[in-house]
Order: C-alpha cells, then structure tokens, then sequence
C-alpha cells in the first residue's frame, strides 16, 4: 500500500493492474521503476508525468490526452496508439505501430522504430499530430496517414534512405520528412518525393531543435543536412484504387 500512495510505483511488485490503477489515481510527476513489459501505462492520461525505468509493453500512452511520458530505455508496440494530445519521450527504440492512429502531441524516439511507424495518422483543424525518429523506421511507414509529420533523422543510416519498404503506402495526407542523400527507390505512384526546400525545413525545425534539446543532439547540424519530403501525389491519388469513381 506504501508504494501505491507514493509517486514512485514498483512495477515488478504491483503487476500492470494495480500499476494502472495507481497511475490514475496519482497527480503531478510519478516516476516508475523496474518495469518489464507492463501494459496500458499512462492510457488517457491527463495533466501528469510519468517516468518510466525499464520497458513498458503495448499501448503505451494510448489515449493520451495532454500527459507527458518520459522512457528512460526501449518501448514495445503501440507506443501512443490513438494519442489526442501530450508528448512521449523515448530514450532508446520503439516497436511496430508508433503512434498507430494517433491524432494529436508528439512522439520522440531517440533510436529506431519498427514496422508501421505512424500508420493511420490523422488531423483536423488544429490538431496535427508529429512523430521523429532519430534512426530509422522500418517497412510501412506512414501507412494510410491521412495527416500530420513523421520525420525520421537516419542518425547513423549514412545518408542512405532510413526506411524499409513501402513507404507511405496508401498515404493521402500529410507529410513524411526523411534525413538522407537520395530519396527510397521504391516508393509507390500515389507517393510525391522532392527534395525540401528551406520553407519545407521550416516546417520541421522547432521539433528538430526540440528533439536535438532532449537529446542533446546539434539541430543546426541536422537542419543543414539534405531532407526529402514525401506527400500525396494528387495527380494519381490513392482514393481511385479504393472507390469508384
């Protein structure tokens, strides 16, 4: 009882359950310690901020509206799915899903991220959600994003592309920033690829220096480096594969 009470939890003693409930029930900063794949940390959260020590599991931050989570360490799938507002930090990789149907806030992962790296993505009005990834993203990313930024840095890619395969696929939003010295050759028809131009970075650059503050990377580096930037191609758009007419 000790430990739920206070505004550091166990999460090897509570289990994810009582984990949760204790989250919910605490305010101000709440700091998390031994956690091992412990699932739903932070689900709805509001007004708070939690720390976590170790790994947290799936779901991370689903539902978030307006917490901040800080991970010292690697997160698995579903980081942020459905996120409406707040900032999640990620000192080390995230897994598959990052910020899978998410719709406002900011996702930073300092390492990599795996497959479907925003899939589903959407805004409206002032709402525009952003995830970055300082490494590299896996296969799929931007999956059907109807809106928002993904920018992902290719910190140690070497200038090649940091992505897998079949980028923005089904993509008929939004806007996906890549740090690399030739664009992916294997993006689909429906997806326009140009190099970004210095009204394109500015776009990009308070999360840039953002990212580069939490993780005390050089942003103007970064910014200087060749970005390409991928978009819906409105001449030969995805919706005329899904519809009919």
């Amino acid at each position: 009882m000790e430990t739920v009470m206070s505004n550091k939890l166990c999460a090897r003693e509570l289990g994810f359950r009582a984990l949760n409930d204790a989250v919910r029930g605490l305010t101000g900063e709440i700091c998390i310690g031994d956690c091992f794949g412990e699932r739903y940390i932070g689900a709805s959260a509001t007004g708070k901020t939690i720390i976590i020590n170790g790994t947290p599991g799936n779901a991370l931050g689903a539902y978030l509206d307006g917490a901040d989570i800080v991970v010292n360490g690697n997160a698995q799938d579903a980081v942020g799915d459905t996120m409406n507002d707040g900032r999640i930090v990620v000192h080390g990789s995230a897994g598959d899903a990052l910020g899978y149907g998410m719709r406002g806030g900011v996702i930073y992962v300092r390492d990599n991220s795996g497959y479907r790296t925003g899939i589903h993505m959407k805004q409206y009005m002032d709402k525009r959600p952003v995830i970055m990834v300082g490494g590299s993203a896996g296969s799929f990313l931007g999956e059907y994003i109807a809106g928002g930024l993904i920018i992902v840095l290719g910190i140690g890619a070497g200038g090649a592309p940091p992505v897998g395969r079949f980028t923005g696929t089904g993509m008929h939003g939004g806007a996906i920033f890549l740090r690399c010295d030739g664009a992916p050759d294997d993006l689909p028809e429906q997806v326009a690829c140009a190099a970004a131009t210095p009204e394109d970075k500015r776009r990009i650059e308070r999360y840039v220096r953002e990212f580069s503050e939490i993780f005390g990377l050089d942003a103007d580096e970064l910014l200087e480096s060749s970005f390409f930037v991928l978009t819906p191609n409105a001449s030969n758009p995805y919706k005329q594969l899904y519809t009919a007419n």
